[in-house]
């Protein structure tokens, strides 16, 4: 009898398979003598929408809420059916004696699998396999350590709680918002109080008055020193007249160095990427959307092999991938980073690195490069980014610290303190492996200079008395690389300050997972609650109306906190699921009636004149991610039309990306420096202008643009425009 091992992904299936020479190829399934290896694609089952429970509840209808089916319903997703089936197929084989779970070592991991033998009816005996890195070697080493399914009965029952629970608040929360409003409005556990992060965030900027401060600055001997107060330690001083009078009784008088201090600093490298900092920085550095660098990262690992599995919340490797660096470094050790690949390789390196912690890797280990060498040639120009930033901070942990020289030097005028800091490196260490590259430093009140030698007691005149001043600054706003590292960690915005929820929120990854944070922010901008201006997110006012109708609760990540904590105990056994599915019943019961026996209203602002033509109704105008459209307000009609669509097409003059509006012949290039130019015209430029440039660039431009326009707004004369374009 052979084991049968479900794999979450066809690359890890792939890596299985290698390992235990399963090479013959079968429909969905990789056979060698004593196992067969076959996959999932992510979930192949979910919950069932609405509809699949009774057919009034296709016509959303305040009447039928709250919907409180007696029992689940799981329903094959139609997209990878195909899948499903030949997973089934296999489940049932005579000659398969049982079955080995091999998805992702979490509680997701552990839903993935669970439902399809749910769903197909299988009840043969289940073994675990979880292993934090698929590695030959810790695929060996976990098979070898099989652990029996039914250990994992407790993780799987608070996966289910999790699903049915986000189904039932989301799913009636937001069809009586929208019955009750007659507007598109959703709400859920994870997106509502995301928004709500951003409106405090702009609340906080429209209440904040700024306030004038003040400084002082000298000259002596081309170094400049800045004043500081000694009672506060601060560098500034809200007093105007406190620092005039400073500065008037410092007049004919000279500075005195009181204390010269030089110390030999050290600085480590920056940690391992995640995937919540990776999108962080490749938003800072590249403008790229949480989304963007998610898909990216996916080709990276799952057509290209060249990095780790992305879906991670570690910022550490196993011990048992130390193993591996040495290959891993062979793989990227060409080009740019062979000078700082190939000491390595030839280095022992330490037994016990800072960046390996076992304890602080749940389901998987950090980004980094694997054993497999890159084809720069058939990466995208965005993959080979991403790859770079990897693989630097690969090379980056493996150097020793950046050591550098720290001068301070403090004067003394009429009593008053006046500090200059310089800075002289001794060791480039990791931060040879950046080159040129700035790592991202906070702004400090003391900059860093070139000083001289100077000695305790000498005394110099003063060529000049600045009194400098600036204002206190608002909070930033939101960015989607902040916003992603402000729902890792949303306590900040906590109103309860409960001690225990705050620490769950931070052991459990906060707001979503690192895999559906990218997701709700698309989400957010798709139901045009949320646009962004430039690189900033603002709400809408959508968006803020929502929020003065949704519940309290549903706006606080002190809601996720407590399903957290309760869920946490589900998975070891401290709590029933259904005690828990009651009180999301009773909670869910109770959030319809709220919605319904409120006394808000909802009103759109952003109505034209422009009819749908569809229905009649007049359409409203939206900010889409990257496009203006017109959307019916009709929620049952659902018509869209883009009028304006941000392309990846730049202009001639600033090279900004350009907004392609109208369609058909009348289609136009507009950039925001006032250039214009006709698609026709457009076409024939670039015919030219791109008698170097690939078919394949060309084709991959177009499927780029097409898939973007597709996405925000089905087929329409926009997308039609798209197909013309010739480059």
């Amino acid at each position: 009898m052979k084991s049968l091992v479900i794999a979450e992904t066809p690359s890890v299936a792939r890596d299985i398979a290698r390992v235990f020479h399963c090479n013959q190829k079968g429909n969905g399934v990789l056979e060698g003598k004593d196992y067969a290896v076959t996959w999932a694609l992510g979930h192949l089952v979910t919950l069932a929408d609405p509809e699949e429970y009774d057919k009034k509840y296709m016509k959303w209808d305040m009447q039928t809420l709250p919907m409180m089916p007696d029992k689940m319903k799981l329903v094959v997703i139609r997209q990878t059916s195909k899948q499903y089936q030949a997973v089934k197929t296999q489940l049932f084989r005579k000659d398969i004696g049982d079955i080995i779970i091999a998805t992702d070592a979490g509680r997701e991991g552990e839903l993935v699998a669970r439902w399809i033998l749910d769903k197909s009816g299988c009840h043969k005996p289940i073994r675990r396999l979880w292993i934090s890195s698929v590695t030959d070697k810790a695929i060996k080493d976990g098979f070898q350590n099989l652990k029996d399914g039914r250990e994992y009965n407790n993780l799987y029952r608070a996966a289910v709680a999790r699903a049915e629970a986000d189904w039932l608040v989301g799913i009636n929360g937001t069809r009586a918002l929208t019955c009750k409003y007659n507007a598109q409005l959703s709400c859920g556990r994870v997106q509502t109080p995301t928004l709500a992060m951003i409106a405090k965030r702009e609340e906080e900027i429209r209440k904040f008055v700024p306030k004038p401060y003040y400084g002082l600055q000298l000259q002596a001997e081309g170094v400049v020193f800045t004043w500081k107060d000694e009672k506060s330690g601060s560098y500034r001083s809200f007093q105007k007249e406190r620092i005039e009078n400073i500065q008037k009784k410092m007049s004919g008088k000279k500075l005195q160095i009181i204390k010269a201090d030089a110390k030999v600093k050290k600085q480590g490298a920056p940690q391992l990427y995640d995937l919540t900092q990776l999108q962080r920085e490749a938003n800072q550095k590249f403008g790229f959307s949480a989304k963007e660098t998610l898909n990216i990262m996916q080709r990276l690992y799952e057509n290209h092999k060249v990095l780790t599995y992305p879906r991670t919340d570690s910022r550490y490797l196993t011990a048992d991938v130390m193993g591996t660096i040495k290959e891993r470094l062979q793989a990227i050790n060409a080009g740019a980073y062979r000078e700082f690949a190939a000491p390595l390789i030839r280095r022992e390196l330490p037994k016990k690195p800072a960046f390996v912690n076992d304890s602080k890797v749940s389901d998987h280990h950090a980004i980094i490069p694997t054993e497999q060498a890159p084809n720069y040639i058939h990466m995208s120009n965005e993959e080979r980014k991403i790859y770079d930033m990897v693989v630097r901070r690969f090379l980056a942990v493996m150097f020793p610290a950046y050591e550098y020289e720290e001068s301070v030097l403090t004067g003394e005028v009429a009593g008053e303190h006046f500090y200059a800091r310089g800075t002289r490196p001794l060791h480039m260490g990791w931060k040879a492996v950046y080159e040129n590259q700035s790592e991202d430093e906070e702004e400090e009140e003391l900059k860093h200079q070139n000083l001289p030698v100077m000695q305790k007691g000498q005394e110099f005149s003063i060529s000049n008395i600045r009194l400098t001043e600036g204002k206190t600054k608002p909070p930033a706003r939101f960015t989607e690389g902040t916003l992603i590292a402000a729902m890792e960690n949303p306590v900040r915005y906590m109103e309860s300050g409960n001690k225990e929820m705050a620490k769950t929120l931070g052991e459990t990854g906060g707001l979503g997972t690192v895999a559906t944070r990218a997701d709700i922010i698309e989400k957010l901008f798709s139901s045009f609650l949320l646009e962004k201006k430039g690189e900033d997110i603002y709400t809408t006012a959508k968006a803020r109306q929502l929020l003065e109708l949704v519940p309290e609760d549903l706006r606080k990540p002190e809601l996720t906190a407590q399903w957290e904590m309760k869920l946490s105990k589900i998975a070891e056994g401290k709590l029933s699921d259904q005690k828990f599915m009651t009180e999301i019943r009773t909670y869910s019961t109770d959030l319809v009636k709220e919605i319904k026996t409120a006394e808000g209203t909802f009103r759109h602002d952003n109505m034209t004149n422009k009819l749908c033509p569809n229905c009649g109704k007049r359409l409203l105008a939206v900010n889409g991610k990257n496009s203006r459209m017109l959307v019916c307000q009709d929620r049952e009609c659902g018509y869209r039309q883009t009028i304006a669509k941000t392309t990846n097409a730049r202009c001639p003059q600033c090279h900004k990306r350009m907004e392609l509006i109208g369609s058909g012949e009348n289609a136009s290039f507009v950039c925001k420096c006032g250039y214009k130019e006709r698609l026709s015209k457009f076409q024939e430029r670039r015919k030219k202008e791109g008698a170097g440039v690939s078919k394949r660039d060309v084709q991959n431009y177009l499927k780029r643009q097409q898939k973007e326009a597709k996405q925000e707004t089905g087929s329409n004369a926009m997308l039609d425009a798209l197909k013309n374009i010739k480059l």
